[in-house]
């Protein structure tokens, strides 16, 4: 049995160094992809989402609710976007996800507060998001609090107190007891089919490309688009296993409600398995081996994990991350998941979600097909 020797050691460190000269895209890719997360992950993230968007039913027009709704405008956690009227519209608004908050301001604010007495502000949420919301209802308590003290002078300083001059009554929609699987087993359904979807044929060419069996596929009379297609649709079979997996867990392990139509959901998750697959077949084409492919599909995951809205609240990011945040085919996709489930919401209520899905599909589609048949030159 040979010893240990150094020379020989040192003589395998050195030819793995070399290699990784030769292969510069795949060292590149092992610095620069980590360094880019970093920066990008460090600045987005944010566990205190403020400049939630948040619309004000105000059947007051005193001088207490003009102050109340001024500190609401001036404060860091609510953007107030919209003045409804309407409690119907008032509950669009939830249902659509255009708004994190309703605050309602009764007709009798202004003369109850005179009278001594302690207005009731109603505030829906939308409590889909526990996270979301948790920190901006208790900076509305201390902004009334703080505002209407400067208000109450004179005979009316006897309202300052430690509990506050105002009642707030917190209806929490779709999620009244802040149950946090509600919120990230549905979510887990996205996550769990970007991972498998974009990873496993992220490798299919390249696995081709290195066993040498492209050759054999290139001699074919196969079209790109049927090449692609054909890699596709089973998969889309192994997605829909997945997916029902997670329903079945979501309502008979977590309990979650379902309150939608599960056939929507279905039908939505055949888009989002498609765009998936699509992007992992076009990283596929763009590497030139299997650990390029593992690398760009796994650069592609964590975004779609850390920016999506899946671990934390998609409001408190930067405009900027949110902004690549929207690019990216999960975000939507548990928009939709979600407020099927939690929120019962139908084809009408999806779409402003579902046509982003439906355009990455056909970009990635497009480009895949595009880069697979520069292969064929």
């Amino acid at each position: 049995m040979h010893r240990f020797t150094f020379h020989r050691f040192w003589a395998i460190v050195l030819k793995e160094f070399i290699q990784m000269k030769r292969d510069r895209v795949t060292f590149g890719m092992m610095v620069g992809i980590p360094l880019m997360q970093l920066m990008l992950f460090g600045f987005a993230i944010n566990s205190d989402p403020k400049h939630l968007p948040t619309a004000i039913r105000a059947a007051d027009q005193g001088p207490f609710t003009r102050s109340f709704v001024e500190a609401l405008r001036q404060s860091d956690y609510f953007k107030l976007v919209r003045e409804t009227d309407s409690e119907a519209e008032a509950a669009r608004l939830l249902q659509l996800g255009e708004v994190q908050f309703v605050i309602n301001i009764p007709p009798d604010f202004s003369r109850r507060l005179l009278r001594g007495e302690r207005p009731t502000v109603l505030i829906e949420a939308d409590a889909t998001d526990p996270a979301a919301s948790g920190p901006a209802l208790a900076a509305a308590r201390s902004l009334a609090a703080g505002i209407l003290d400067r208000d109450l002078t004179g005979p009316l300083a006897r309202l300052r107190s430690r509990a506050g001059p105002v009642d707030f009554e917190i209806h929490a929609h779709y999620n009244p007891e802040n149950i946090t699987q509600y919120n990230v087993v549905p979510g887990l359904m996205g996550v769990v089919l970007t991972m498998t979807m974009v990873v496993i044929t992220a490798l299919a060419i390249t696995r081709e490309r290195e066993r040498g069996t492209m050759e054999n596929l290139l001699a074919t009379p196969v079209r790109p688009f049927e090449v692609m297609a054909g890699k596709i649709l089973p998969y889309i079979a192994v997605g829909y296993i997945q997916v029902t997996l997670i329903l079945l867990a979501a309502r008979l392990i977590f309990d979650v409600p379902m309150v939608g139509n599960l056939v929507l959901i279905y039908a939505v998750a055949l888009v989002f398995i498609a765009a998936n697959l699509a992007m992992g077949i076009t990283f596929s084409t763009l590497a030139q081996n299997q650990l390029q492919a593992v690398q760009m599909a796994f650069f592609f995951f964590l975004p779609s994990i850390l920016l999506s809205g899946f671990m934390f609240p998609f409001r408190g990011m930067p405009e900027w991350a949110q902004w690549i945040g929207a690019c990216l085919p999960n975000t939507h996709f548990l928009r939709i998941v979600r407020g099927i489930l939690l929120k019962g919401s139908g084809v009408s209520d999806i779409l402003p979600e579902l046509w982003p899905l439906l355009l990455f599909l056909a970009v990635a589609m497009t480009v895949g097909v595009k880069r697979y048949r520069q292969t064929l030159d």
